[in-house]
């Protein structure tokens, strides 16, 4: 076994790994990673091949996000998972990140919890699966592409909501899925807006804040009108009583549990509230 730094060339294997897991992610989700943060992933390699990988993001000097914990099924319960963790926590720590935060499992969540990290609030993913040819026969959302004014409006106010900047993200995901990065406007200001993500086997809404039904409703809709996928998932905030009942109205289900928790002092915990759901468990 050897742990070592992620490279641009480990890209298929951190693939493989998430596929064999049923994880949603791309080819273009791990590049994220190593774009953003070159020598803060890392990857666990016998005979040549990743049998697992963590990932890290860091969001200006605020806080980082540790994902993409994976380990192949041939190799669980050797304590790959958590060495590959360690080894985050300690480059982090070194680099003087005081705040780091996940999403955790139901299954990674004591290991978490041994390593200091504690609960913030509570996810819940929910599923919509489409039977074939069942998709929305609407022609597709024809809103225009945001304008470079409107999306720094919008990055912005996700930067006071979700407690950093995060624009680097969100302006790819505008750039790869602009049909789906989508706001209603009040006065000239975003009083919703949500972004959108092709991933390996669904589309994901996410993240996605409203300040009140209607214009939740709104964005909802125009995702599913827009997405011709049989398969999409939300990442909803499970406080959100709008957001829940707007899901539970238009045919999702609930799938699994989440729980945000960091790990040091939380200086920037955004307002949790305000928002519907996340961008995905991989970047908060």
């Amino acid at each position: 076994m050897r742990l070592r730094m992620m490279m641009e060339q480990d890209v298929p294997g951190g693939l493989r790994l998430n596929t064999l897991s049923g994880w949603n992610q791309t080819a273009a989700d791990w590049r994220r990673f190593l774009e953003n943060s070159p020598r803060a992933c890392f990857v666990m390699e016998h005979d040549g091949k990743v049998v697992g990988t963590a990932a890290t993001l860091r969001y200006e000097s605020r806080f980082a996000w540790i994902g993409m914990v994976l380990v192949d099924p041939e190799y669980r319960k050797q304590g790959i998972g958590t060495d590959l963790l360690k080894k985050a926590i300690d480059h982090l720590d070194s680099s003087g990140i005081a705040t780091m935060k996940l999403d955790a499992t139901p299954q990674g969540k004591p290991i978490y919890t041994r390593l200091g990290f504690v609960e913030e609030y509570e996810i819940e993913r929910w599923i919509l699966k489409r039977e074939p040819g069942a998709t929305s026969t609407a022609p597709a959302s024809t809103h225009a592409a945001l304008s470079e004014m409107e999306r720094e409006q919008i990055f912005s106010a996700d930067k006071e909501f979700f407690g950093a900047d995060r624009s680097f993200l969100l302006r790819a995901l505008c750039d790869e899925a602009p049909e789906s990065a989508t706001a209603v406007w009040e006065d000239g200001l975003p009083q919703s807006y949500a972004f959108g993500r092709r991933g390996l086997f669904a589309d994901h809404l996410g993240p996605w804040m409203a300040r009140n039904r209607e214009a939740a409703e709104k964005i909802l809709r125009g995702f599913l009108a827009q997405s011709s996928r049989e398969t999409l998932i939300v990442d909803c905030m499970k406080s959100n009583c709008v957001s829940v009942e707007l899901l539970g109205a238009s045919g999702f289900v609930p799938s699994r549990p989440l729980t945000r928790m960091v790990r040091g002092p939380n200086a920037y915990p955004g307002k949790p509230d305000v928002l519907c759901a996340i961008l995905g468990p991989e970047f908060g």
